[in-house]
């Protein structure tokens, strides 16, 4: 149903998975990585910045983490792990 014509639930559902998305990829990206506070801010450094977080953070999705803050610290403790994310 068009949002235009969506009764109360119908604009409840649609609030409720945009803050979904908000909350499950740029909350992590703004807080677990730091985003708003990064230094990067010239030429397409941020769009590569940004690529790379997303690649980390669906490999880490994929390997069946949902607490992103606590993969990054299992995989940042032990580097070597990060082979046996990307199966290298």
């Amino acid at each position: 149903m068009p949002a235009d014509l969506a009764g109360p639930e119908h604009l409840n559902h649609y609030v409720r998975s945009h803050w979904g998305v908000e909350n499950r990829e740029h909350y992590v990206r703004d807080v677990t990585f730091g985003e708003d506070a990064g230094q990067v801010r010239t030429g397409q450094l941020p769009h590569v910045m940004a690529a790379i977080r997303n690649l980390v953070i669906g490999a880490f999705r994929q390997q069946g983490h949902s607490n992103i803050a606590h993969a990054r610290r299992h995989y940042g403790y032990a580097p070597h792990r990060l082979l046996t994310l990307f199966s290298l």
